[in-house]
């Protein structure tokens, strides 16, 4: 089992830069291929990135490709998401995720993906 918690989200004007962090609790958070989903006001969720265990592997949202970058540290079991070039539709709570199986990050709303952190809200100002 893992426990996500997210920091980093804030207000932010357009064009700007944030870096959210998703530390994990556990000493096996190196097993489990980690991402990011977010919701929008009056939204469903949508996938974000994720990035494999090992970080060999990432997939990125089509709308964030080229501005966010995921990364992770496993010595400091932590998930990072760097976004820039941030637009007001990026608006939205920025959830964290956790699942043993990397598949589980094809689902566009998070379905199946096994441990969530509570979520942190980022604000593009136009």
């Amino acid at each position: 089992q893992v426990q996500l918690v997210e920091s980093g989200g804030g207000l932010v004007q357009a064009g700007g830069s944030l870096r959210l962090s998703c530390a994990g609790s556990g000493r096996t958070f190196s097993n489990y291929a980690m991402g990011w989903f977010r919701q929008a006001p009056g939204k469903e969720r949508e996938f974000v990135a994720a990035i494999t265990s090992s970080g060999g592997a990432i997939n990125y949202a089509g709308s964030v490709k080229g501005r966010f970058t995921i990364s992770r540290d496993n010595a400091k079991n932590t998930v990072y998401l760097q976004m820039n070039s941030l637009e007001p539709e990026d608006t939205a709570v920025y959830y964290c995720a956790a699942d043993l199986n990397w598949y589980a990050f094809r689902s566009s709303r998070g379905a199946g993906v096994d441990y969530w952190g509570k979520g942190t809200l980022v604000t593009v100002s136009s």
